[in-house]
C-alpha cells in the first residue's frame, strides 16, 4: 500500500500495449493459456476496429486491449481475456455473433453478447429505466458472471480516460458509476475496484472537494511526518517478538472514502482520525486471533469498532477481523487481519474462482459465489412487483454493511446496517413478519423503529390476526421486508378495489353507449399490458388508472381526429418526379408501417411492407429496389387493408360489426364470405385507414366485441403478381 493518499489509479497499463505483453502477463499465472488464441482474437479485434477512433483520438481497439489488460492482472481465464478483446466487435464493427461464434467458439461468442447486451442498457435515462435496466442488468449476471467482470473492467478503464468525454457526458457516466457499477464491485468483492471507481466519479463530480481533501491531507503530513511508516515499522516489531511470521501493508484511504466519513459524522477533516488503513497478511486463521491479541496488548481498541468477519463471513465470501485502535499521537487507525487466501477474495472478489497458483487453476476455500446472493434476490422479486421496488431492494443490499442478531434459538441473522425488529422478523419468515406486534431486545420490550446492533438477540412476539400496518414501510430497512409490507397491503384492498374498479368500468362503458363485458375488459387490459383483469380493476379502483384511460384503450375513435389531411400525392417520400407508385395488394401496407419500392418496367413502384413475403423474388435484383417512407402528417383513409374475421351466426352481429367499424371512421369497401357453418360465419372485410394506428384502433374495437370469434389481418400472397399502373 501506499504511505502517502492513494489518489493513484491500481494497475494502469501502458499506452501501447502489444499482444506479446499481454500474452506475457497471462503466462505469469497461467503457463497452460491458449495463448494461439488470445494472439487471434488480438488481431482480429485489431482488424474490425481499424479505422475507429476513441474521444483522446487514439485507435479505438487499444481499449479492449486495455480492458483485457486489467482482467489479466486479476488472473482471468482465456474466454475472459479473448471477450474483452473482442467486447465490441458485435456492437460496433461488422462482425456478428456467427462470425465469433464460427471463429472462436459459442461459449466466447455468447460472453460477447452479454456484454454487448449490458453495453446498451440506458442506465440513466431515467428513474422508472434505470429500475428495468437495472433489473436486466442483474439477469444477466447471473447467468454468467464473467460477463459483469468484463463490464466493470469496459467501465474502469473507460473512467480512467474520462478527460476526453465532453463534461456533460463525463457527468453522466460518472454518475452511473458511483450508482451502479462502484457498488455493484464492492457486492462482488472486488472492494479495490469499488474504491478506484469511486475516487473517479468523485473526481468528476466534485473536483472541489476532491483537492481540498488532498491538500489538506499534504499538510498533515508535512505536520506530522510519515505516520504510516512509523506504524507499520511498530507493528512489525511486536510480531517478530511473537514470532509471527505475517505480511503488514499500511496506506491513507482515497479521497472519496475520507469524505464519504466526514458527510457521515459531520465531521471537519481536521477532527477526522481514521484515516489509515492497515492490513496484516498471516499464515493460517489461528495466527489471525493471535494477531488480534497483541495489536490489542500494544494499542487501546476503540469500543464499538470490532468486526471478526471470519466466524461470520459477509454474503460475498469476504473474511477478515476488524479493529481500530489508538496509535501513535492518539491517531486511530483500522487494522484487517485475514490470511492469504482471504486476502486473495477480498481483493479480487468474484474472480477469486477463477484464481491460479503455481500455473493450475486452484479453488479458493473462501470465495463464494455471488450468483447465490443475485439468485436469491430474484427469486424473492417476482414478475408481478414492479422495477422501482426491486432498483431499491438491491440497491439498499449493495450499499449497507451488515449487524449479525441472534434469534431466541441461537441462530444468526444477517441484516443490513439500520435495520428494525421488523426487518429481523421478516428476515426469520415472512409469516413471523405479518404476525409482529412487538419486539424484545435481550430481554426488553422495544418499540418497532428500534435500530439493531451487532450480537443483540431479538425476540420477536407475534399476535394472530395482526396484519402489515402502512407505517411499518417507513420502518423497515430490508427490501425483503418492504417488500413484502407492500404485497400484504395490497392483497389487503384488492377485492376492495376490484369491485370499485368494475362499477367504475360499467358507468364508464354506458357513458358511450358501450357495455363493459368480460371480453371487452380483457381486451383493455392486454392494451395496458395487464395479464389479469382483475388486477387491471383493482389499479382503476386504487385510481392508478382511469375509467376514461380503460374506455379509450378499446374505442380510440370516439375521440375527433384533428390536423389537415395530406395530399394523397405526397404520402409517400422517395420517388423520383415521373414514378407512379401503387401499394402492394400482397401485404397492403399502410402509413406508419415500413415500406420498401420495388420499380416494375423502369417507371411504375410497388410499394411494399418491409416484411412482405413477396420481396424474397426481388433478392437477386438490388438495383430495382427503393428506399421508401411514408410521410409524416395526417393521411387521407384511403389504404384499402383487408381484416378476417370469425363471428357468431346471431341475429344483428353483422349489424353491430358494422356499426364498431363506423364509430372508429373507418369505411367498408367491400365484404365477402369466405366459409358458412351453423354456429360461425368467417368473412372478409376491407376497410379504408388512415394508418397503422387507425388500424390497430378498429381490430382492438373489434377484438372487444362478445361476438367477435378472431381477428386477424388478411393477406394473399397470390397478389404480388398485381402490377402498378404505368
Amino acid at each position: 500500500m501506499n504511505s502517502a493518499l492513494d489518489i493513484t489509479n491500481r494497475h494502469i497499463p501502458a499506452p501501447n500495449i502489444t499482444v506479446e505483453d499481454l500474452i506475457s502477463r497471462v503466462l505469469t499465472y497461467n503457463p497452460n493459456s491458449a495463448s494461439g488464441l488470445i494472439r487471434d482474437a488480438y488481431a482480429f479485434g485489431e482488424q474490425m476496429h481499424e479505422g475507429q477512433f476513441r474521444h483522446s483520438g487514439e485507435p479505438y481497439f487499444t481499449h479492449p486491449v486495455a480492458v483485457a489488460m486489467i482482467l489479466a492482472e486479476q488472473q482471468m481465464d482465456d474466454a475472459t481475456i479473448i471477450t474483452a478483446l473482442l467486447h465490441d466487435t458485435i456492437e460496433d464493427t461488422k462482425a456478428n455473433y456467427q462470425i465469433v461464434a464460427e471463429r472462436f467458439g459459442t461459449v466466447i461468442a455468447d460472453l460477447v453478447d452479454g456484454v454487448t447486451k449490458l453495453t446498451n442498457l440506458q442506465l440513466t435515462s431515467s428513474e422508472t429505466k434505470q429500475a428495468e435496466n437495472f433489473r436486466k442488468l442483474f439477469m444477466a449476471t447471473s447467468r454468467d458472471l464473467r460477463v459483469t467482470l468484463v463490464k466493470l473492467a469496459d467501465r474502469l478503464h473507460n473512467m480512467r480516460t474520462i478527460k476526453s468525454m465532453r463534461p456533460e457526458k463525463q457527468a453522466q457516466k460518472a454518475r452511473e458509476t458511483m450508482d451502479i457499477f462502484a457498488p455493484l464491485a464492492g457486492r462482488m468483492g472486488m472492494q479495490w475496484m469499488r474504491e478506484e471507481l469511486e475516487d473517479l466519479a468523485f473526481k468528476v463530480l466534485n473536483s472541489e472537494a476532491r483537492n481540498s481533501i488532498i491538500r489538506r491531507f499534504l499538510t498533515l503530513q508535512r505536520e506530522t511526518g510519515d505516520v504510516i511508516e512509523r506504524i507499520t515499522t511498530d507493528m512489525r516489531g511486536e510480531l517478530a517478538k511473537a514470532q509471527i511470521e505475517a505480511e503488514v501493508l499500511g496506506r491513507a484511504k482515497k479521497p472519496y472514502s475520507i469524505w464519504r466519513k466526514m458527510q457521515e459524522k459531520d465531521q471537519g477533516f481536521s477532527r477526522l482520525s481514521d484515516i489509515y488503513g492497515f492490513r496484516i497478511i498471516t499464515g493460517s486463521e489461528a495466527d489471525c486471533y493471535r494477531v488480534l491479541g497483541i495489536i490489542h496488548q500494544r494499542w487501546r481498541a476503540v469500543p464499538g469498532r470490532f468486526k471478526d468477519y471470519i466466524s461470520q463471513p459477509k454474503t460475498n465470501g469476504y473474511r477478515s477481523i476488524h479493529t481500530t485502535v489508538s496509535g501513535r499521537d492518539g491517531k486511530r487507525v483500522e487494522v484487517q487481519i485475514r490470511t492469504r487466501e482471504m486476502h486473495e477474495v477480498a481483493e479480487t472478489g468474484v474472480a477469486a474462482h477463477w484464481s491460479y497458483r503455481d500455473g493450475q487453476r486452484v479453488e479458493n476455500q473462501f470465495a463464494v459465489d455471488p450468483v447465490r446472493w443475485i439468485a436469491q434476490l430474484t427469486e424473492r422479486l417476482d414478475d408481478d412487483h414492479g422495477d422501482d421496488e426491486f432498483l431499491e431492494t438491491v440497491k439498499l443490499e449493495m450499499y449497507t454493511d451488515q449487524v449479525f442478531c441472534f434469534s431466541p434459538k441461537g441462530d444468526v441473522i444477517k441484516l443490513p446496517r439500520g435495520a428494525t425488529p421488523i426487518d429481523f422478523a421478516y428476515a426469520i419468515h415472512t409469516r413471523i413478519g405479518h404476525a409482529c406486534v412487538g419486539a424484545k431486545v435481550d430481554g426488553m420490550r422495544v418499540p418497532l423503529w428500534t435500530r439493531l446492533k451487532n450480537g443483540q438477540s431479538v425476540e420477536i412476539i407475534t399476535a394472530e390476526g395482526q396484519t402489515p400496518q402502512a407505517t411499518w414501510i417507513d420502518i423497515a430497512v430490508t427490501g425483503r421486508a418492504k417488500t413484502a409490507i407492500r404485497r400484504s397491503l395490497r392483497e389487503e384492498d384488492r377485492e376492495r378495489f376490484i369491485k370499485l374498479g368494475r362499477e367504475l368500468a360499467r358507468v364508464a362503458f354506458e357513458n358511450v353507449g358501450k357495455k363493459a363485458t368480460d371480453k371487452a375488459l380483457k381486451t383493455a387490459a392486454k392494451e395496458f399490458a395487464i395479464n389479469d383483469v382483475d388486477e387491471m380493476l383493482a389499479r382503476l379502483g386504487s385510481a392508478e388508472i382511469t375509467a376514461r384511460a380503460v374506455v379509450r384503450a378499446i374505442y380510440p375513435g370516439l375521440l375527433q381526429r384533428s390536423g389537415e389531411e395530406l395530399d394523397e400525392k405526397r404520402a409517400v417520400v422517395g420517388l423520383g418526379v415521373d414514378q407512379a407508385r401503387q401499394r402492394a395488394m400482397c401485404c397492403q401496407p399502410v402509413p406508419g408501417e415500413r415500406i420498401v419500392g420495388i420499380t416494375f418496367r423502369g417507371k411504375g413502384v410497388s410499394v411494399h411492407a418491409i416484411d412482405c413475403p413477396a420481396l424474397v423474388e426481388y433478392e437477386e435484383q438490388p438495383q430495382r429496389w427503393v428506399d421508401l417512407r411514408w410521410q409524416d402528417g395526417t393521411h387521407p383513409a384511403t389504404s384499402t387493408v383487408t381484416l378476417d374475421l370469425t363471428i357468431t351466426n346471431d341475429a344483428g352481429v353483422l349489424g353491430r360489426i358494422c356499426t364498431l367499424i363506423g364509430e372508429q371512421s373507418a369505411n367498408i369497401s367491400d365484404l365477402n364470405f369466405v366459409d358458412r357453418k351453423p354456429d360461425y360465419y368467417r368473412l372478409l372485410i376491407d376497410v379504408d385507414l388512415r394508418d397503422a394506428e387507425h388500424l390497430h384502433r378498429v381490430m382492438t374495437a373489434l377484438e372487444a366485441e362478445s361476438n367477435v370469434s378472431s381477428i386477424s389481418r388478411h393477406r394473399d400472397p397470390s397478389r404480388a403478381a398485381e402490377r402498378p399502373k404505368t
